[in-house]
């Protein structure tokens, strides 16, 4: 019983757990997986990476939560199993059991505590191990290619779809960008030629907004950029409006999707807070970056 009567730097309320599996699960892109979780006074920062070539950042504003008590002096920062957090997580997702979850940390032995704090019957309770971060996820720096912006938004379905339609073994993609006509051609190079494109003005719905000034080219590792939505869950897909694609400078790549956690019936009476409706706080960013591949010039 100790580890939840002392009091905790961080003690937090999250009405939708699965909508924070969905979220999670779209940063997971291995089995095995180490994350970097950050807590500070204006909410939960998840941090994944691979290589040095692509990195996974998921942003939860304290908003988000229907309790969020932060009493630590600094920001925490803290390593845990990704799949294990996710499985847990799922634990408490269950149909047949409360989906309010309590988090909090530190236990008495630096765990990551999780517990349903609204079942009248039974209480989950989950215990993570957490690890001093071995490494300090290195700041990928994003800055604008030129003085005006080259991006474009795209539905999340027919981005997901188009990648893996490209996939040779080991290839790369090369994205372009025309800016006359407008348009985002996705090409694949392996045992063949495939390309895909988007036109803005004959794929208004699929390709629903675009920026470039220039002729704008690079190339990605295949399963880097598979990674930034292949794992999204398909119940989110089908919600997404679309998925926003920035090339900054150098050719860093970042893919931008907001994921909703709100629930859509009445909420606990918590502060008279109600999520019947969209509110931009019950609203989860994740952001990808990806290295473009090394010239060959």
């Amino acid at each position: 019983m100790s580890s939840w009567d002392e009091a905790p730097d961080i003690i937090c309320h999250l009405e939708n757990v699965q909508g924070l599996v969905d979220v999670l699960t779209a940063a997971r892109w291995k089995r095995h997986q180490y994350a970097l979780l950050e807590f500070s006074e204006h909410g939960v920062v998840l941090i994944v990476e691979e290589s040095g070539c692509l990195q996974a950042k998921v942003y939860l504003k304290r908003e988000l939560f229907i309790r969020y008590d932060y009493n630590a002096h600094s920001r925490r920062r803290f390593g845990v199993s990704l799949g294990l957090f996710v499985d847990c997580l799922n634990a408490f997702s269950l149909p047949a059991h409360s989906n309010l979850i309590q988090i909090q940390y530190p236990g008495p032995q630096m765990q990551l505590l999780l517990k349903s704090v609204d079942s009248p019957d039974a209480s989950i309770c989950a215990e993570i191990s957490t690890r001093i971060p071995e490494t300090i996820a290195w700041d990928y720096n994003f800055e604008p290619a030129g003085a005006n912006p080259l991006t474009f938004t795209v539905k999340s379905a027919a981005l997901k779809e188009a990648i893996e339609d490209l996939e040779w073994p080991g290839s790369s993609i090369q994205i372009i960008l025309e800016p006359d006509p407008p348009s985002v051609r996705l090409r694949g190079e392996g045992h063949g030629d495939l390309q895909i494109d988007f036109m803005y003005y004959a794929n208004s719905d699929l390709l629903l907004a675009f920026q470039c000034d220039q002729r704008t080219s690079f190339k990605y590792k295949y399963k880097f950029l598979r990674a930034t939505i292949s794992n999204m869950p398909s119940s989110v897909l089908k919600e997404n409006r679309g998925s926003k694609l920035s090339i900054g400078r150098g050719g860093m790549l970042k893919v931008q999707h907001l994921v909703s956690i709100a629930k859509p019936s009445a909420s606990h009476a918590y502060g008279g807070d109600s999520v019947g409706y969209q509110q931009p706080g019950r609203i989860a960013h994740i952001e990808f970056y990806v290295k473009p591949e090394e010239s060959d010039d």
